[in-house]
C-alpha cells in the first residue's frame, strides 16, 4: 500500500482554495464542490508518488478533469423544424389565478379569513366554524357576509373575473 500521509493536512490546509478555484472554473457552487471531491479522490490514489509540492499536481488534476466534464457536457437543445411531443397543458393562468386569490384572502382580517378557509375550503357548516373560532353563529354569518362583500369588489378578482 502507497505512502499516503500527509493528505490529510494537505486537504484541510488547501481545500478552501481548491474550491475557490473549481467555483471559478464551474461558476456553480455544487459542481466546484463535486469536481474538488472528485480531483482530490483521484490525488488520493496517486498520493505516494507524489512530490514535496502536491500542489501543481492536484490542481492539474482539477484543471484536467474539468475540461473532461466540460468536453462531455450538453450544450443544449438541438433545433428541430417539428416538435418531437405535443407540448403540455399552460398551467401558469392557473397558478396565477391562484395566486390573485390568495392575495385577496390576505387582505381580509384574520377573523374573516378564518370563517372564509374554514367554511369554504375546508367545508365545515357555520356552526362547527363558530365553536371552532369560540363565538356565535350570527357573529361567524358577520364575518362571512363582510369577507364575501370585500372579496366582491376586490379589484385583482374584478379584473380576474372581467378576463373570463
Amino acid at each position: 500500500m502507497a505512502d499516503r500521509s500527509g493528505f490529510t493536512d494537505y486537504v484541510e490546509k488547501h481545500s478552501g482554495r481548491l474550491l475557490r478555484s473549481a467555483y471559478l472554473l464551474t461558476q456553480d457552487r455544487a459542481r466546484a464542490e463535486d469536481l474538488v471531491q472528485t480531483a482530490l479522490a483521484k490525488a488520493w490514489v496517486s498520493w505516494g508518488r507524489v512530490s514535496d509540492d502536491p500542489t501543481p499536481y492536484v490542481y492539474r488534476i482539477l484543471t484536467n478533469t474539468h475540461a473532461s466534464w466540460w468536453r462531455r457536457r450538453w450544450r443544449g437543445e438541438v433545433p428541430t423544424e417539428w416538435l418531437p411531443e405535443p407540448a403540455g397543458p399552460d398551467l401558469t393562468a392557473a397558478l396565477d389565478d391562484r395566486d390573485v386569490m390568495w392575495t385577496a384572502l390576505a387582505r381580509l382580517s384574520a377573523r374573516q379569513r378564518a370563517v372564509v378557509v374554514l367554511h369554504y375550503f375546508e367545508g365545515l357548516p357555520l356552526t362547527q366554524v363558530a365553536q371552532i373560532l369560540g363565538c356565535s353563529g350570527s357573529s361567524v354569518k358577520t364575518q362571512l357576509h363582510r369577507a364575501l362583500t370585500r372579496l366582491r369588489v376586490d379589484p385583482a378578482l374584478q379584473a380576474l373575473k372581467e378576463a373570463r
